[in-house]
């Protein structure tokens, strides 16, 4: 829409979060960022305020093009996440850590958000309220953060490590012999759903059921897609739930029930549901993300296995050029608040874009700024900040070690540029990564995933590489 406001006069406190030409110099980047000393820049507004589209081919092949358009709007700016769903999205870095720290002005509690948007939208089930910990303020929410928490610091990392281990072992003996893979489909989305199926407690058996439930979610193509894999991932929620009701385990679930705070089963449906989406579909595409960028740049590898960068490398530059969450962390404004030049009224859907505030800064090259640095967004900031970050990347850190250890000479079957992206306003994520490498097989000399799986998860190291350097793929 088009202001109706003279240049420069703020609206009054009922605009529905119109912005207001020109905006305050911004505020400096705190502390240990790693822009800290960059001059602040005051972009130049535009002349509409129509909502820009968060979804879609276009954003999905080049959402930073999106981001350069949204921050001409200043530090928020309108968005459609999906049609007839609009929401303001914080773009600049001072003002989403702002955001995230000031839980007295802002809540995450999406009742009243709902009554005002299509019932059957594809993005409700991601936004939809739920008595849990990512959609609670005040007591609630430390209640609930308490009983995560103090779940996850029983999962002892080296038995985290062994269960990554051996997931990653019986992936690799379904392709090993084929010479080729989709390291998406085959691996990076398969990991976390082996992982937290038994953490969680439930079979491998489960693992398709969830996985086609979580990526219904986030990707929302129709609202009857959406709202079948909302039905679907409550129902395997429900059964694990009342598996663990009829005999407790050493896992998370059982953890959970018998925590002191005393969830009710409502309560521990819904947290459970939180937690094993966000711990899926974010991982899966660090995962994935990460593998990707290893695989196309020289500077990291020239095999993955053996160049003079990490795999902590790749994930950092991941988190902060290519977060898996580009764009969530829904807050919604207590009352009409004036915020970083942009009138906000009281229950609207504000979200942070981890992304667009990443992207402010130069962290593309390795020697770069932030190369080292975790002052990054991806895993937001603040009381609602991802409780469990530990735990995610050591599986992520250890999934890739474990491929790139077996499959040393892995390289990209196609160029870089021609991969592609999934539909969504929330997540960044590869729809394929077809690779091709030296096939393995369970009969050859020395060690394999197959001999190793057979002594346990964790009873034995791959071999040292051996391969050549790789090919470039237009070389193929």
């Amino acid at each position: 829409m088009t202001s109706p406001y003279e240049p420069g006069a703020a609206p009054p406190p009922s605009c529905p979060g119109q912005a207001v030409p020109p905006q305050p110099e911004a505020a400096a980047p705190p502390p240990g960022c790693p822009a800290h000393g960059m001059p602040p820049q005051a972009p130049a507004p535009p002349d509409a305020y129509a909502p820009v589209k968060l979804y879609g081919p276009e954003f999905a092949a080049d959402p930073q093009r999106v981001y350069a358009q949204l921050r001409q709007y200043g530090a928020v700016a309108p968005v459609e996440i999906a049609p007839e769903v609009t929401a303001m999205l914080v773009t600049d870095y001072r003002a989403a850590l702002d955001l995230l720290n000031d839980d007295s002005t802002w809540s995450k509690d999406s009742r009243a958000w709902m009554q005002t948007v299509p019932a059957d939208s594809p993005v409700m089930p991601m936004l939809h309220w739920r008595p849990n910990v990512f959609y609670s303020d005040g007591p609630a929410h430390v209640r609930y953060r308490d009983v995560i928490v103090d779940s996850f610091k029983l999962v002892e990392p080296h038995e985290l490590r062994a269960r990554v281990h051996h997931a990653a072992d019986t992936l690799i003996q379904r392709f090993g012999a084929r010479g080729e893979a989709d390291l998406i489909a085959d691996y990076a989305r398969l990991i976390p759903l082996l992982m937290f199926n038994t953490l969680f407690g439930l079979p491998d058996s489960y693992s398709e059921r969830l996985i086609a439930a979580i990526a219904g979610m986030m990707e929302g193509n129709s609202p009857e897609e959406a709202n079948a894999a909302n039905e679907a991932y409550t129902q395997y929620i429900m059964e694990l739930v009342g598996a663990k009701k009829a005999q407790r385990g050493p896992d998370l679930t059982s953890w959970m029930m018998d925590h002191p705070n005393d969830l009710g089963d409502e309560e521990l449906i819904h947290n459970i549901i939180l937690v094993m989406g966000a711990g899926n579909e974010p991982l899966a595409n660090l995962i994935g993300n990460s593998l990707a960028r290893m695989l196309s740049d020289d500077r990291y590898y020239h095999t993955v296995s053996g160049g003079a960068l990490t795999v902590h490398d790749a994930i950092n530059e991941v988190l902060w050029n290519d977060p898996p969450m580009a764009n969530y962390s829904a807050h919604f404004p207590v009352r009409d608040v004036f915020f970083h030049g942009t009138w906000l009224r009281a229950g609207q859907l504000v979200m942070v874009s981890y992304a667009a505030a990443n992207s402010q800064f130069d962290t593309t090259g390795v020697d770069g700024p932030g190369s080292g640095s975790g002052s990054h967004l991806a895993w937001a900031a603040g009381p609602h900040a991802c409780p469990v970050k530990r735990h995610a990347l050591l599986i992520a850190v250890t999934a890739i070690e474990r491929l790139t250890a077996w499959l040393s000479d892995i390289e990209l079957t196609v160029q870089p540029s021609e991969l592609t992206w999934r539909n969504g306003a929330f997540h960044r994520a590869l729809t394929a990564l077809p690779t091709r490498f030296t096939p393995i097989t369970p009969d050859q000399a020395g060690a394999t995933p197959w001999h190793n799986s057979e002594r346990g998860p964790s009873s034995s190291t791959p071999p040292e590489p051996t391969s050549t350097g790789r090919t470039p793929a237009s070389a193929h």
